[in-house]
């Protein structure tokens, strides 16, 4: 090799090195602008979520599987909503709602919200004791759901917001283990996509059922409530205290925050296809097709799929389930507290917003409860499913007309393309729900 080969390859290998350094600090300033959004996808996929989806793949293979690709514009579409709506108004969305509607509507849908997410808290916490005890079955699970519970709050209420929120985003990569769970096993891919794509609905009542608990565990209302709340905490987190000083926005705050959020509801949807399909690929074509939880679809996966994609799906309950449970919990907390006007935020300490933390308490206790008071788990996600299909539409209706009014938006109003989606949303939830509720009769 001469000198002037050595040169062109020596050229070339630095070439090569600044474009993986460029790479590298590209995706480490992805990663740094992931906040909010990416913590409410994960979110999304909590315990009783991964039940529901389980028990999809479990009673009808692949069928349902295009669910997973058509809700994910439809939620990421509402949850961006919210948090424009947010960072214009500096505000929560019970506040916005406060402001623009009558307090009956906001005491509706914040009464209602309480209830499905403490339904949905009782749900989690029975799924990840479960859990635990796919992996150590000698821990009994009254102590289970009471210390997750109690382990939970405290973090909740006594660790600063900014680290608590940091490790909530490292929880994501429990979702992981779903999609490591799926590339384990052997799946038909060309049916998977072709499924994945053109839908299939065949409007049996369990089908009817199951679609609106998707339905509930994608386009969930604790999730507007979140995410809303989270983008003030962020704010705040950047010293803007007041809300005169966090209100009003700009284009790169407004394109940071879609990116954030659409790759929140990606991942979350992108988990909900895994689940599905390797449920639907190990249980279903078994002859397996009655899932109770979460926990149950981990355990029955061990002599289909082996051992080690067992302990993924139960460290993904447990991931999801932490990171579930305070959202639920804190949601519910932002709604109530925006609503009366009482001091919220999790930058608070507990002395500065008792009555805040006091609902994330209750919340969390009456969750613990509900699993030793005889409740069916399923029945639980299906109420809960109910109860967020009901208040949904008519959250969603708000969430349309807020964040499509020029007054309060002002240039970061909706587009009438997007307008018009965000009614379509409404009205889907809203049948899709009442369906539910005929069925149940």
């Amino acid at each position: 090799m001469n000198i002037e080969e050595k040169g062109i390859l020596e050229q070339q290998s630095e070439i090569i090195i600044e474009k993986k350094e460029t790479l590298l600090e590209e995706g480490k300033e992805y990663i740094k602008k992931l906040g909010p959004g990416i913590i409410t996808g994960a979110a999304d996929d909590d315990p009783s979520g991964i039940a529901t989806y389980s028990q999809t793949g479990a009673q009808y293979g692949t069928s349902l599987l295009w669910l997973a690709l058509w809700t994910f514009p439809l939620m990421a579409m509402i949850q961006e909503m919210c948090a424009r709506i947010s960072l214009v108004t500096g505000r929560g969305l019970a506040a916005n709602i406060k402001h623009a509607y009558s307090r009956k509507v906001l005491y509706v849908c914040t009464a209602l919200l309480f209830v499905a997410n403490t339904l949905n808290i009782g749900a989690d916490l029975g799924a990840m004791s479960k859990a635990v005890q796919l992996i150590s079955p000698s821990i009994p699970f009254t102590f289970l759901v009471i210390f997750i519970g109690i382990a939970g709050l405290l973090l909740e209420i006594f660790v600063p917001y900014k680290k608590y929120a940091s490790y909530l985003k490292w929880l994501v990569i429990a979702l992981f283990s779903y999609v490591v769970t799926g590339l384990l096993i052997n799946m038909d891919w060309s049916l998977l996509f072709r499924d994945g794509i053109f839908p299939q609905i065949t409007f049996s009542k369990t089908q009817i059922l199951l679609i609106t608990g998707i339905l509930g565990t994608t386009i969930s209302p604790y999730l507007f409530f979140w995410q809303t709340s989270q983008e003030v905490e962020e704010q705040i987190a950047e010293g803007k205290t007041t809300a005169h000083s966090r209100r009003g926005t700009n284009k790169a705050e407004i394109k940071e925050m879609r990116l954030d959020v659409w790759t929140g509801m990606f991942l979350s949807n992108l988990v909900m296809f895994f689940i599905i399909a390797v449920c639907a690929n190990t249980l279903f074509t078994n002859g397996i097709t009655n899932i109770g939880t979460a926990s149950d679809a981990a355990l029955a996966l061990a002599p289909l799929a082996g051992q080690f994609a067992t302990l993924l799906f139960a460290i993904g309950i447990i991931g999801t389930g932490l990171l579930a449970i305070p959202v639920l919990a804190g949601s519910a907390s932002y709604a109530i507290s925006e609503s009366f006007g009482w001091k919220e935020g999790l930058y608070r300490k507990l002395k500065e917003a008792r009555a805040f933390y006091a609902v994330i308490a209750i919340s969390v206790i009456v969750g613990i409860a509900i699993n030793f008071i005889g409740i069916n788990p399923i029945k639980a996600l299906i109420y809960s499913a109910i109860a967020n299909g009901i208040i949904a539409p008519i959250i969603i209706i708000c969430i349309v007309h807020i964040s499509s009014d020029k007054k309060t938006m002002g240039h970061f109003k909706n587009s009438l393309l997007t307008k018009i989606i965000g009614w379509a949303i409404a009205i889907l939830m809203g049948v899709t729900a009442i369906a539910a509720i005929i069925s149940l009769f």
